[in-house]
């Protein structure tokens, strides 16, 4: 049997995890395959993961392959073992994590949104812009760009198939909330959430409508209800977005639902909703782009699928079409399945995964950066300060670095 000559591997590069629930185990199903699909410069090696429970730390590092546990983040980032550091906890969190790693000359990766608010995030931005200049880099976890579909439908917008954008409108709705005996979890506490669907549900939206467009919202009018006032406190520990309460019941400090209108930097008209309010509609994203050439539409639940209209067809047989975004020559997918064969939500954290350790292995800014991340708390920000005063139009402090 003929052996693989370690001298000719490549470089290992050490992930430490903080963090195990319902990101950290999407997050670790993306280390544990990119190197399995995808030829890479660099090999993830899944070193450890932290968390304040031993033994629930334990029992997620032997259901997802970690090699070690820790419980505490400090003791994960100061591992010689680690040099990349990925965030999967409560908002609350990344950016004294994030800020520490970055310091301690480690490269990171944090789940979205960036932090609770906007000065944690500018205080993160600065942080990576110094480790930039010492070799460390910083990535924000915005999954949904990296969903084949919606990388090939940028590539389109950028070749200017759409021509000069008009409308972009972009929803995200979801229904695990509509029970009103669904317990207090950390999402629903401002204190460790940041916000509600907005920070949950909108932080997605809003950068992939700008990711999609490549260029920034400048300014937008909103608002925003929580519909449940108070819920049962959280009895024992949550999964997922799944939960048992007890009797008391005690104050949501979140929103249930926010909706907005924007204003892109070249004019366009944007439209946003985000809730968690929504029965039947599990994890419904949708959007559509509409330019003076033609338009691109996009659902979730049909995430191998883009919907494209080229308008300057004759009228008698122009109309959307149904691309299946499966070919070789579509993005992410040389790696993949034979044409046809459809990929699925787990399949974007391996792309993100790929993206960072590539970006990592040449020295390129990866992307979203920190800088990204902050200008849509920005927009967050911008929303929330809409809402407070009734709706009024209230701009968007623009940062510096170019959305992309």
């Amino acid at each position: 049997m003929e052996q693989r000559d370690s001298r000719t591997a490549p470089p290992a590069l050490g992930v430490g995890m903080v963090g195990y629930a319902f990101m950290g185990a999407a997050h670790s199903q993306g280390w544990r395959t990119v190197g399995r699909v995808f030829d890479l410069p660099l090999r993830p090696v899944m070193a450890a993961i932290a968390g304040r429970d031993a033994h629930a730390v334990r029992t997620a590092a032997d259901k997802h392959g970690w090699a070690a546990t820790e419980t505490d983040w400090r003791a994960l980032i100061a591992r010689d073992d680690v040099q990349l550091v990925d965030i999967c906890t409560p908002g609350d969190s990344h950016a004294e994590i994030a800020i520490a790693a970055l310091e301690a000359g480690k490269h990171v990766l944090c789940e979205k949104p960036l932090a609770n608010s906007v000065a944690e995030a500018e205080a993160m931005a600065a942080a990576a812009e110094a480790a930039r200049a010492r070799g460390q880099l910083a990535m924000v976890g915005f999954n949904y760009r990296r969903v084949p579909a919606l990388t090939f439908a940028r590539r389109l917008i950028a070749e200017g198939r759409l021509g000069t954008l008009r409308h972009v409108r972009v929803s995200y709705l979801q229904d695990w909330l509509v029970d009103p005996d669904f317990p207090l979890t950390w999402r629903l506490q401002r204190e460790h959430a940041g916000s509600g669907a907005l920070g949950d549900l909108g932080a997605h939206i809003v950068d992939l409508a700008q990711y999609l467009v490549g260029e920034p919202l400048v300014g937008v009018s909103a608002q925003m209800a929580t519909f449940v006032k108070e819920r049962p406190r959280l009895d024992g520990a949550s999964s997922g977005l799944s939960a048992s309460g007890g009797a008391r019941r005690a104050p949501v400090t979140v929103d249930d639902a926010a909706v907005f209108t924007g204003r892109l930097a070249s004019g366009a008209l944007a439209t946003f909703e985000a809730s968690r309010m929504a029965s039947g509609r599990k994890n419904a994203l949708r959007l559509e782009i509409n330019g003076e050439c033609g338009s691109l539409a996009f659902d979730l639940e049909r995430l191998n699928e883009l919907s494209f209209h080229d308008h300057r067809e004759p009228a008698a047989t122009a109309g959307f079409r149904r691309i299946v975004v499966t070919e070789a020559e579509h993005p992410y997918l040389e790696a993949w399945w034979p044409p046809g064969h459809a990929l699925g939500y787990e399949h974007t954290f391996v792309h993100q995964a790929r993206d960072l350790v590539e970006a990592i292995a040449s020295g390129t800014d990866p992307v979203p950066s920190f800088a990204d991340g902050l200008q849509v708390q920005r927009v967050l920000a911008a929303v929330e300060e809409s809402a407070q005063k009734n709706s009024v139009y209230t701009p968007v402090q623009a940062v510096e670095a170019e959305v992309r």
